[in-house]
């Protein structure tokens, strides 16, 4: 057994933990599988049950067993006990069992630190103003906890002071670690990625439905700033993937040959922006037709697609300039063509037949788009969110029977007539519109915008932009969606005309998440050097930065030291009298305790030097009496005449 046990924990103080651990929980429960989140909270009610009858903890038999069954949901789940979200998984299941076998101090002070290693586990999964607030919040009530694990007298609106008072002055300190940390292009660390990890965004496929499901979500894909007048709505175009290949029902994306440069020449006037893309985990970067060359850490691809160099796992920030009005592929090569014309035999007949019908009355190319267009037209198509399900002629059965679906149902349907017709087509996928913040005059553009319409070759033209969507439902392009759906169709509740007061609501708050988003998570290596050069530093590299941080850091630290150093209380004329005459008499070896009182003193140090009792007791008797009397007309009078019997006392 150790030779200073530590004391037992409390009920209060298990309460203190309990709640804290509750707080850190909280937001690791939308990313937990239910069977999980389900045990971490019977765990914590264990606790509470525990701590309120104040029982015993289990057997560690018992704790034992309860983390082998966490470990076997996290298994099945996952299939694997490593990577971002088992382990975070785990990690939840770990500081409820940490708790119930809490006995002492010294394990309620483990559960904290655990408490605190969940904290970075959070900005794992998002990294906003809400999770940094919440942060914010779970980092008070741990230090309030560990104020009222050592003192347990403490109240609660005590341990709350203290822990603000602790926590704000460790602000200037974090604020200069954010500013003067060396920033490095790229993370800290590496982890694996999980093989259940989801993206959110545009697919390199295409089939009915998907894009339709897709814009249910009002998540923002992502942010543009544009150097000057944004284009009209009915030019924002975002192209993604472009899809060629066709198999009788989904459409897929084909390889494509990646370049440094554009395979174009830009020509025509220029929009100049800076893009903020959210996170997609896919290759693509969004931009408008057709971007042009020194996009950083860019490629491009022949199908007229802008690609990163690796996929996009975190948000990220680029410039770069489109020309809507470049010619592009007026010199395109045969097998592109080629593909861009194949159909899978005896797919959709209708649809293939008047595609030749289209082709033997028109030996215009250009006349037969035109065609098909007033065809589409003509047979009424609804643009709807909520489409039938079509079978296995899909483009058959949405332009001669059901006629209803939404924009993949109208740019496949078309690219499908097209080829039939022999013009080479094929589907684009991206995003259409945008929504302008009034609050920042960012435009912002959601995963609802998602879009797909038609890419058309002509001899001398090249590729041409084609939206039979537009064609038939105009209102979507110049409007929006909510304008083009049929009246009466339930709509995502962002996209309702009667949501305006929701809409400035969202305005405002998504402008404070914009700039969050590019001073914080987006302060990156090439802002601080930005940063430096406006302070007069233009070539501080990493030991620069260093030293600053160092010194300044060091100075704070400094500061703290003095100002919480203890201090005594300056000492009054009556009491230096005091203090000198104890002096003398602990040159005899008689040292006055802390705890002593005058006049018990005075006793000890008459029994010790009788010889001098007379005067040790007037002394101490005197002190004690303008001490501790009241205070008399001859106040000075009576300090007088003590200070002259110290100066006598000569033990």
């Amino acid at each position: 057994m150790p030779a200073n046990p530590s004391p037992p924990l409390s009920r209060q103080a298990s309460y203190f933990l309990l709640a804290t651990a509750a707080l850190g929980l909280a937001p690791f429960l939308p990313y937990l599988p239910w069977s999980m989140g389900l045990l971490a909270g019977l765990l914590l009610l264990w606790r509470g049950v525990l701590s309120y009858r104040e029982s015993a903890p289990p057997s560690r038999f018992a704790l034992l067993l309860v983390a082998a069954l966490g470990a076997i949901l996290t298994l099945r789940e996952y299939h694997i006990l490593f990577g971002k979200q088992p382990g975070l998984t785990l990690l939840a299941m770990l500081l409820p069992l940490k708790l119930l076998e809490a006995r002492t101090r010294r394990d309620g002070r483990m559960a904290l630190l655990l408490c605190c290693f969940m904290l970075s586990g959070q900005f794992l999964n998002a990294q906003g103003m809400g999770v940094a607030a919440f942060v914010l919040l779970c980092a008070t009530a741990i230090v309030a906890s560990s104020a009222k694990l050592e003192q347990p007298a403490l109240a609660l609106r005590p341990a709350l002071q203290t822990a603000l008072r602790l926590l704000g002055g460790a602000v200037p300190l974090m604020l200069l670690l954010f500013v003067l940390f060396p920033r490095i292009n790229g993370p800290l660390w590496g982890m694996p990625l999980d093989a259940t990890a989801g993206s959110t965004g545009l697919s390199d496929r295409m089939q009915p439905g998907s894009i339709s499901e897709l814009i249910q979500s009002g998540e923002i894909a992502f942010r543009v700033e544009f150097d000057g007048t944004p284009p009209a709505p009915a030019q924002r175009y975002w192209r993604g993937p472009v899809l060629t290949d066709f198999d009788g029902r989904e459409w897929k994306v084909r390889d494509s040959t990646m370049r440094r440069e554009p395979n174009y020449t830009e020509e025509g006037p220029a929009y100049r922006y800076s893009m903020t893309l959210e996170a997609h985990n896919r290759g693509w970067l969004l931009a408008l037709d057709y971007p042009g060359a020194g996009v950083d850490n860019a490629l491009y691809g022949d199908d007229l697609t802008l690609l990163s160099r690796r996929a996009v796992r975190s948000r990220i920030r680029y410039s770069l300039s489109s020309y809507p009005a470049t010619p592009v592929g007026l010199d395109e090569r045969q097998y592109v063509l080629g593909a861009a014309l194949r159909l899978p035999a005896a797919s959709n007949p209708r649809t293939t037949a008047l595609g030749a019908a289209l082709q033997a009355s028109h030996g215009d190319p250009a006349a037969r788009i035109d065609a098909a267009i007033a065809f589409m037209r003509s047979a009424r198509l609804a643009y709807t969110l909520n489409p039938p399900l079509l079978g296995q002629h899909g483009a058959d059965e949405f332009l001669f029977d059901s006629k209803r679906g939404f924009c993949e149902h109208f740019a496949g349907s078309f690219v499908v007539l097209m080829r039939a017709a022999g013009v080479p087509a094929r589907v684009v996928t991206g995003y259409q519109g945008g929504d302008l913040n009034p609050i920042d005059g960012t435009l912002i553009v959601r995963q609802s915008d998602a879009h797909a319409w038609a890419e058309v070759w002509l001899a001398g033209r090249g590729w041409l932009r084609v939206d039979p969507t537009a064609a038939s439902a105009p209102r979507r392009i110049d409007d929006g969606i909510a304008s083009a759906l049929p009246q009466g169709e339930e709509m995502p509740l962002m996209l309702r005309e009667n949501a305006e007061w929701l809409r400035n609501l969202r305005y405002r708050f998504e402008a404070l998440n914009n700039g969050w988003n590019q001073w914080v998570l987006g302060y990156n290596a090439q802002r601080q050097i930005e940063l430096m050069r406006s302070l007069g530093l233009p070539d501080a590299d990493w030991r620069q930065l260093a030293g600053l941080l160092g010194a300044f850091a060091g100075a704070w630290l400094l500061w703290l030291m003095i100002r919480l150093w203890p201090r005594h209380a300056r000492r009054d004329a009556l009491d230096r009298c005091w203090q000198q005459a104890c002096r003398k008499l602990t040159r005899r070896g008689l040292r006055r305790q802390l705890w002593e009182a005058p006049t018990s003193f005075a006793q000890r140090a008459a029994q010790a030097l009788p010889q001098h009792a007379e005067e040790i007791s007037a002394i101490a008797e005197r002190y004690a009496a303008l001490r501790y009397g009241p205070l008399t007309a001859n106040h000075q009078q009576e300090l007088a005449a003590l200070k002259a019997a110290v100066q006598q006392f000569k033990p």
